[in-house]
């Protein structure tokens, strides 16, 4: 199946830092502040959103990298926003300039790309595993 999504698509996700999203909660810092992996969510969640409407029905789009840099600390009762851009296409492969910031600026910046699949056969192939 061929997949034409639009070129520069968009989406912001948000969420308030709180303590079941610190780096200490997370187990990757001793810092009461937003998480890394929690900021690698958020991310992830803005370039779903930025393209999930545009696939078909049984469609869907998973993580295959993240190169991410996490530029400044967020404490607790703040809010971090991400962007999510799509930048490029190759088929079944899509590239993602991502940008989050919290109301003092910038708090991170990450290239993420992610691959189309077809959730029924991926999710059998996962399964597969237990056997």
């Amino acid at each position: 199946m061929e997949f034409t999504l639009k070129p520069q698509s968009t989406a912001e996700v948000s969420e308030i830092v709180t303590e079941d999203n610190t780096a200490i909660k997370f187990a990757s810092g001793t810092a009461p502040v937003y998480a890394t992996p929690a900021l690698v969510g958020l991310m992830e969640n803005a370039a779903v959103h930025a393209v999930g409407s545009q696939l078909p029905e049984g469609y869907g789009t998973v993580g295959i990298s993240m190169n991410v840099k996490h530029l400044s600390a967020t404490p607790i009762g703040l809010t971090v926003t991400a962007k999510a851009t799509l930048t490029a296409q190759d088929r079944r492969k899509l590239t993602f300039k991502v940008e989050a910031f919290d109301t003092a600026g910038a708090v991170g910046e990450a290239v993420h790309e992610r691959f189309i699949i077809e959730s029924a056969p991926f999710l059998a192939k996962a399964e597969g595993k237990k056997k």
